[in-house]
Order: structure tokens, then C-alpha cells, then sequence
């Protein structure tokens, strides 16, 4: 987890659910530090950890604060989150531009937040105006929109990308060896075997079949695992089943 992530800063929420969600997708892209401003009806709030699913951790690391000039005094530099267009002479950003710009904030030190407002009406025009720069998502207009823990979900994903930290956890790549030409071999002579004691091939056509079937497996790119398993199953095929005389 980096402690150069920035603080996700929400305002008046009131949902105990969307607080909760709010830190489960924190953790899930390595932000740790919550500020809520005045959350309506007070904290903690009954069902917020549930809503967390295991994101405990920044529930319990949260501060509180009466107001969010006290929220973010500590702070160099802030991003409002909003959907309109507020008549503000602020720069504009989408989520990308937005978290690598913060990303070469955080390489000089500087401490960010980004504001997120209320679930029913959002942040203020006077909230918004003490941020530095606005972040808006390419939403449909449509259908504008965005739940509140989607929101911190999409600028904590953009975050992680733009900090180098977004690496896949696995990216499906073989873990067996690729098939000795011995053993690929051997495959071909037990499956063309199978398959002339099995009448498939016409006479005629025999050798163009077995060549276009030996293009098709080398196309595989067999693993040892491979030939394993496919001379497993022509065992399986061709094993004799005894005769019942019953």
C-alpha cells in the first residue's frame, strides 16, 4: 500500500452502505486514507462495516471532521469530483489526466485529496471552489449519474494505473514446459494409429488428412502436459473393453 495515495475526502455522505463500498474499492486499488465531513447521522453508522467486505481497516483508520476547509488543511493540492459544469474557471480533467497529474504531484511530495460530495446532490459550488481542478467522468449524458463508491472506484482505478502499480495478477501464461519433439512424435504416431484402426481416414485422402491434423497440433504449440493428457484420452479410446459372455 502507498502512502503517497491521495485522501479520498467524501462529504456529508449518508449511506452506510455507500461508505462501506467506499473503502472496499479503496483497498482494492491501495488507498488507506478516509476523511468524511460531517456524515449525516453521525458515525460510525450501523451496517458500514458489512458494506466494507474486509475493508475494515480504513473504516477504522477514518477521521471525522466538522468541516472541509478542517479536512483539508494538510493538504497541497485538491480535485473536486462533479458530473456538471459548474461556470468555475478551474481546469477540467477526466479520471486518466487527472490521477497522472497527481502521480507527479505525489513524486515531489506534495499531499492530495480528492473530494467527493453527496450521494443526492453532489458538492456544492462553493465545496467545489475550493478545489485546485475539477475531475468529471465520460459518462453517458444520458444517463449521468454515478453511485458514490462507483465514483471512488473509477478515480482509485485510474490512481493505481497512473502510479505503476496496475500490474495483472497473472496473465495466463503456460506453467509446463513445451513438449520435447520426442514426445510430439510419439503423439502423432499414437493418434494417426487410433484413427487408421478406426477406418477414419479414405484411402485417397490419408496423407493430406495427417499432415493438415499434425499442422493443427503443432498450431497448439504443445506443452509436456499436453501430450500427457491427449495420449491419455487415446488410451482411454482404444482400450478393448472386455467381452461379457452373458
Amino acid at each position: 500500500m502507498s502512502a503517497a495515495a491521495p485522501v479520498i475526502i467524501l462529504v456529508e455522505p449518508q449511506l452506510a452502505e455507500n461508505i462501506g463500498m467506499t473503502a472496499r474499492a479503496m483497498a482494492n486499488f491501495g488507498l488507506a486514507e478516509l476523511r468524511l465531513v460531517a456524515p449525516k447521522g453521525g458515525w460510525p453508522k450501523k451496517g458500514v462495516r458489512e458494506a466494507a467486505s474486509g475493508a475494515v481497516h480504513i473504516l477504522d483508520a477514518a477521521t471525522i471532521h466538522a468541516t472541509l476547509p478542517e479536512a483539508i488543511s494538510d493538504l497541497q493540492y485538491v480535485l473536486a469530483t462533479t458530473a456538471r459544469e459548474r461556470g468555475q474557471m478551474k481546469r477540467a480533467y477526466a479520471p486518466d489526466d487527472a490521477m497522472a497529474d497527481v502521480a507527479s504531484r505525489q513524486e515531489s511530495g506534495q499531499r492530495v485529496g480528492i473530494l467527493f460530495g453527496r450521494e443526492r446532490t453532489g458538492l456544492s459550488n462553493d465545496e467545489v471552489s475550493l478545489a485546485d481542478a475539477i475531475v468529471t467522468f465520460p459518462v453517458s449524458p444520458e444517463f449521468s449519474s454515478l453511485n458514490l463508491a462507483q465514483a471512488v472506484l473509477l478515480v482509485s482505478y485510474e490512481w493505481r494505473r497512473a502510479a505503476g502499480l496496475a500490474r495483472q495478477p497473472f496473465d495466463g501464461a503456460m506453467t509446463a514446459p513445451p513438449a520435447s519433439r520426442e514426445a510430439v512424435l510419439s503423439l502423432f504416431e499414437s493418434l494417426e494409429t487410433a484413427l487408421g484402426q478406426a477406418g477414419f481416414y479414405p484411402p485417397e485422402k490419408r496423407l493430406g488428412i495427417i499432415r493438415n491434423m499434425r499442422d493443427r497440433l503443432h498450431r497448439m504449440a504443445l506443452t509436456e502436459q499436453d501430450v500427457r493428457t491427449f495420449r491419455g484420452a487415446l488410451r482411454a479410446l482404444t482400450r478393448r473393453v472386455p467381452h461379457d459372455p452373458s
